[in-house]
This record gives C-alpha cells, sequence and structure tokens, in this order.
C-alpha cells in the first residue's frame, strides 16, 4: 500500500490558519470529519489528547504528528497540513511546528495499514526530505513527493536485498559476527567490520509513529557510526524483530527508548539505558555511543515486573518521579470518584421525591457510597502508588495500607503516606535480598514480597495510622465542643475550613461528626452547623469544577473534563471529587479550598442559615429556613476558592 492511499488530497490544509496547538488539533479533526474519515470527532479528540499526555508527539524538527488509534475511526487516515509561521506544539526541541501528520488509525486496523504508517514514519527521520515538504504548495505535490520517495526507498531495499542474498550464497556455511546477516528475528544494521554491537527496544504507546521513527533513527545513526544495531519495535501490531538471546549475550550494551512497559527480565546483568521514545529519535548518537562504551546502569531482574534498576536510572528528577507515582494513583482512584459519585448525587434527588427506604435510593446509595465505589478510593489511590514504584508485587500492600487508613480516619492523606510507604518498602526489601540464591528468585515475587511487604506495611499503618490519626479525631472532636456556641462566625470559619482540609480525612470527619453530634442532640435540630459543614464540604469540588473551566490553560486536558463533574458532585455535597486534584496539588488546591470553605461556613453562622438534614447539597437546600442565602454562601466560598486556584496554579508542563 501506497502512502498516498492514507494521505487523501482532499484532507490535506496546504496553509494551516491556527496559532496555537489546540487550534491546530481542531483543525485537522475538523478536516478528517469533513471527510467522513471519523464518526466521533469528540472521542477522536479526547484519544487525542490521551496520546499528548504521554509526550508530545511535537517530534522536533519543525514536525508534529498527533495521533491515535480508535473505534472512532472509519478509515485509516494521514491528514497533512502545513503553517507557514509555524506554532508552539510543546515540541521537544522547543521550536515552532511548521509540518503536520494527524494520524486516525481505527481498531483492529490491518496489518497492511499500519505497516504503511511505519514507513510514513521513518521517512520523517530525512531532514532532506522535510526540506522538500515545506517547499510544496499543492496537494499533488505533496502526493508526488511522497510516491517518489517511497518508491525510490523501496528499490534501494531490493537492491540491499539482493545484494545481502548474493552475499550469504557466496558464503554459505560461514559465520562471521563481523557480517551482516539477517537472523531469525530480523537485520543486524552497520559496518560489516566492525566488533562494536548493541541492540535496541523502541515503544511508544499507541506504537503507530515514534516506535518506527525511533528505530530508523537509530538504525541510520548506527550505520553512520560504524557500529552494528538490532533493533526491535514493540508497535500496534505487537513486538516485531524480536531480540534473541544470542544477540542480547553478545551485545556491549542495551538500549530502551520506550514510553510503555517492554519485558526487561531478558536484559539481566548487561548495562542498559532506560530513555523516552523520544530520545531515541533525537539523541540517537548519544544512546548509542554510551550503550558502545557501557556506559549505562547495569540491570538487575527482580521478577515479577518489567522494572529493575536500570529504570530509576533515567534523567527523571525525583519531583518528577514523584508526580508520575502519584498521578498513577490518581488516574486509576478517579473512575471510583466520578461513577461512584454521579450516583451518590442520582440518589438524593430520589431521595427527596420519594424517601430514604426507597429501593433505588439504597441501591444507588449502596453501589456508589461507603459500601460500594466510595469504599475503594482510597485503596486504590495506594495500591497503584505503590504498584508505579515497586510494580506488581507492591499493588496489594498498597491497597492494604490504603485501606487500613480509611479504617483508622487517616482518610487520603493516610493513603497517600500508605501508598508511598508500601512502594518503597517492595524497593527496599528487593535490595535487601538481592543477596539470596538464584534458586529462589521465583519464591520472591509470589511468597517473599507479599508476605514481608504486606506485614511491613500493615505493621506501619496499625501502629502509627491508628493511634496518631484516630488521636487527631477525637482531640479535634473534643476541641470544638469545648469552643461552644459563643462565637457562631468563628466556630462556622473553622468548621467550614475544615472540611477542605483534608476531604474525607480526620480533621473533615471530626467537623462532620460534631455537626452531626449537635444535630443529633436534643433541642438542637436547627441545623445550624449542618449549613457550616455542608457549605464547606460543597466548594471545595465547586471550586475545582469553576477553576477548570475558567482558567483552562492550567489544567490538562484530563483535568479540564474530570473538572466537569465536579459540579454535580460538589453541588451533591461529595467533597471527594476534589480529592484527585487535591493530591496532585496539595499546596494549591488545598490552601485555596480551605480559604473558600471556611468563607462559605462563616457566611452561613453570619446569615443565622439552618439545614436540618445531614447531607444531600442542592437538593436538601430548599429546606434551609434562608434556602437562596445557603446557595450564595456556596457560591461566594466557591468562587473565591476557585479565583485563588486559577490565578495561583501553574499551567502544566508535559514530561518529556
Amino acid at each position: 500500500m501506497k502512502i498516498t492511499d492514507l494521505m487523501i488530497q482532499e484532507a490535506m490544509i496546504m496553509d494551516l490558519q491556527a496559532t496555537t496547538k489546540d487550534e491546530a488539533i481542531d483543525e485537522l479533526i475538523a478536516s478528517l470529519n469533513r471527510n467522513g474519515r471519523i464518526n466521533d470527532p469528540v472521542l477522536f479528540k479526547e484519544m487525542i489528547y490521551k496520546r499528548e499526555a504521554e509526550s508530545s508527539t511535537g517530534i522536533g524538527d519543525g514536525i508534529a504528528m498527533p495521533h491515535a488509534k480508535t473505534k472512532a475511526v472509519n478509515e485509516p487516515t494521514v491528514v497533512f497540513a502545513k503553517s507557514s509561521k509555524g506554532l508552539d506544539f510543546e515540541a521537544l526541541d522547543d521550536q515552532p511546528a511548521h509540518i503536520f501528520f494527524m494520524i486516525a488509525a481505527p481498531e483492529g486496523a490491518g496489518n497492511t495499514h499500519l505497516r504503511t504508517l511505519a514507513a510514513l514514519s521513518r521517512l520523517l527521520v530525512d531532514s532532506d526530505f522535510i526540506s522538500e515538504l515545506m517547499n510544496t504548495n499543492t496537494p499533488q505535490e505533496v502526493s508526488a513527493l511522497f510516491d517518489a520517495k517511497q518508491a525510490e526507498a523501496a528499490a534501494k531495499e531490493a537492491e540491499k536485498e539482493k545484494a545481502k542474498a548474493e552475499k550469504e550464497a557466496q558464503s554459505a556455511g560461514v559465520s562471521s559476527r563481523a557480517n551482516n546477516v539477517k537472523s531469525n528475528a530480523g537485520v543486524i544494521v552497520g559496518n560489516a567490520n566492525s566488533e562494536d554491537f548493541v541492540v535496541a527496544v523502541t515503544a511508544c504507546p499507541t506504537g503507530i509513529a515514534h516506535t518506527f521513527m525511533a528505530e530508523d533513527a537509530l538504525k541510520k545513526k548506527a550505520q553512520e557510526m560504524g557500529i552494528n544495531i538490532r533493533v526491535e519495535t514493540n508497535g500496534s501490531e505487537g513486538a516485531q524483530n524480536v531480540l534473541t538471546a544470542d544477540e542480547i549475550a553478545r551485545a556491549k550494551g542495551v538500549i530502551v527508548a520506550a514510553d510503555k512497559n517492554v519485558e526487561m527480565d531478558r536484559f539481566d546483568g548487561k548495562p542498559v539505558l532506560q530513555r523516552p521514545v523520544s530520545d531515541g529519535i533525537r539523541k540517537s548518537e548519544e544512546l548509542i555511543r554510551k550503550a558502545v562504551n557501557g556506559d549505562a546502569p547495569i540491570y538487575r531482574s527482580q521478577g515479577g515486573g518489567s522494572r529493575g534498576e536500570a529504570a530509576s536510572a533515567g534523567k527523571m528528577s525525583v519531583g518528577s518521579k514523584i508526580y508520575k507515582d502519584l498521578m498513577n494513583g490518581i488516574s486509576h482512584m478517579l473512575p471510583f470518584v466520578v461513577g461512584g459519585g454521579i450516583l451518590l448525587a442520582i440518589s438524593f434527588l430520589f431521595e427527596q421525591i420519594a424517601s430514604p427506604d426507597n429501593p433505588i435510593v439504597k441501591l444507588l446509595q449502596t453501589i456508589g457510597g461507603g459500601d460500594g465505589a466510595f469504599h475503594f478510593l482510597i485503596p486504590v489511590l495506594a495500591g497503584f502508588i505503590a504498584m508505579s514504584i515497586g510494580d506488581r508485587p507492591a499493588l496489594m500492600p498498597g491497597m492494604v495500607g490504603g485501606l487500613m487508613a480509611v479504617n483508622s480516619n487517616a482518610g487520603f492523606l493516610g493513603g497517600l503516606a500508605a501508598g508511598f510507604l508500601a512502594g518503597y518498602v517492595i524497593l527496599g526489601l528487593r535490595k535487601a535480598l538481592k543477596g539470596l540464591p538464584k534458586a529462589i528468585d521465583g519464591l520472591k515475587p509470589i511468597l517473599i514480597y507479599p508476605v514481608l511487604g504486606l506485614l511491613i506495611v500493615g505493621a506501619i499503618a496499625y501502629y502509627i495510622f491508628d493511634p496518631i490519626f484516630g488521636s487527631l479525631n477525637t482531640w479535634l472532636v473534643d476541641v470544638l465542643g469545648n469552643l461552644g456556641t459563643g462565637n457562631k462566625v468563628l466556630l462556622g470559619l473553622l468548621l467550614g475550613g475544615m472540611m477542605a482540609i483534608d476531604m474525607g480525612g480526620p480533621f473533615n470527619k471530626a467537623a462532620y461528626t460534631f455537626a452531626i453530634g449537635v444535630f443529633t442532640s436534643s433541642g438542637n435540630t436547627d441545623g445550624a452547623w449542618m449549613a457550616a459543614v455542608m457549605a464547606g464540604g460543597m466548594a471545595p469540588p465547586l471550586a475545582i469544577a469553576l477553576a477548570t473551566t475558567f482558567f483552562k490553560s492550567k489544567f490538562t486536558e484530563q483535568e479540564r473534563k474530570s473538572g466537569l463533574t465536579n459540579y454535580v458532585l460538589g453541588l451533591s455535597f461529595i467533597t471527594e471529587g476534589a480529592i484527585p486534584f487535591a493530591a496532585a496539588d496539595p499546596l494549591r488546591v488545598l490552601t485555596s479550598c480551605i480559604i473558600g470553605s471556611a468563607v462559605a461556613g462563616g457566611l452561613t453562622q453570619l446569615w443565622s442559615i439552618n439545614v436540618p438534614a445531614p447531607h444531600g447539597g442542592i437538593f436538601v437546600a430548599a429546606l434551609a429556613n434562608h434556602a437562596l442565602l445557603f446557595l450564595l454562601a456556596v457560591a461566594i466560598g466557591s468562587v473565591i476558592s476557585g479565583l485563588i486556584l486559577g490565578l495561583w496554579k501553574k499551567a502544566p508542563t508535559l514530561v518529556k
């Protein structure tokens, strides 16, 4: 198949009007939609941004290749576009992008299509070819140039295969490591007289473009340097040109240029460079030189995962590593927050129409609440933080530690601590048990790590989380009880602010427990303190929703979408909707939310508002003695928090 079979002329944009990355993506998607190549522009755009969140597809040298593989695509298509002025696409070299290829691949795309896309990707590492593309003026010129280049590449490949076949025929029966030979897995590329040999693996999340560009860049650079190389690709079709055990054994070093997990245990004992796939494209010479010189950490497989000592030996800073681990936990927790929260909100609505004993209300609250989805929030957060640090052996102790944090009133802050604790406990065990006989290596991931990891994490959670946070919770309730009602506004400020301190942890529960205790006490059923805690609990998610709506540039696409659900969660008095944002940026989110929640709580007492219901948010607002003032208090607190967060927060940067 020719590349131009996918790169239809009708969809080409020879004068891109966009001036920003978002505008460029929208313009390219619009072209796909106009030409009937996609059936769901919204889903396709979501998948494009999901790929961008992994790493920028602005590969540098003026090229951007946004791509996605999704059921929203009707036919495999590549949209070519040119921008004479160029625009900031967050490229890896921080230079403007002038040439764009938006790749749309359907789920289950045939091998022919994927091979054609791989051929396109390989052409784009040729700087002369890019210069020629920049000089085209019409879609016809673009198509002619691609057809000519693909034909030229095919002719060179055929000539190379013919020469290789003749050479192999002449030297039949003679094997030499110095010759370029075809193994059962692929071709060794390089200098026939060189003894320097390295192996490499390339992989990107979608396996469409960067995987093959990195492969071609490494091969070309190795040939220039006179070094032999074998490259395995982990693309959409799976692993191709798989490295053999013999090749790995005799390689001087291993390059893993990948943005997703690849099989690593086979490299045990070898110098391994683990870098992003973009480095395979842009820093191929540096990687090859270091691999040949053995200038890389020695990889030690520990079993039970794809990670070893070399995995953490890249250039990622401590802060970036913590953020990556945190995001792994948050991304897995989000579906529980959204799914459970929406069902709870619907249950509150049904409760007002029917009654608390209504079967539908009970069903929805059981599925979404503390006995269902919400029961897993903190354990899932902790478990997947741990897994990001220590791989699969850390998942179970992390989840158990998170559950124990919940049961001991430690809240999401305790869950964060449990997750990081479990991950680093497993890393510590790996180092501590490194000297054990290799005969029991197989027992480590299935017996030793689970038992010792769970024991250590569980013991720390039991002896530290429970007494510290439990005592703190009890102390706070006692302090609040002794304050009495002497200064209602001060107490309202305090209760409202406490609802946002840890969003489900001891502070939040202490404030809510105090309000419930007063609410259920004889003669105090007017719900004054319930108004304060409810307003304080509604403000954080609403503030998040407002900030992500009105300060879009400060949040990622995923955060903006998650922010929309916080409108529903906030109005329903489900503070947990703000937890993923608070966990990702605790200083800014918690500080801004505490201020707004405190204001909301204080205003309810200034205006003598009471809400005679323990939960429900907007669905019980009509029961308040001053319903409009209650909603105004919530709105003021939410806007204050949203403004502080939106103005304070820094714009996101993609990890390169």
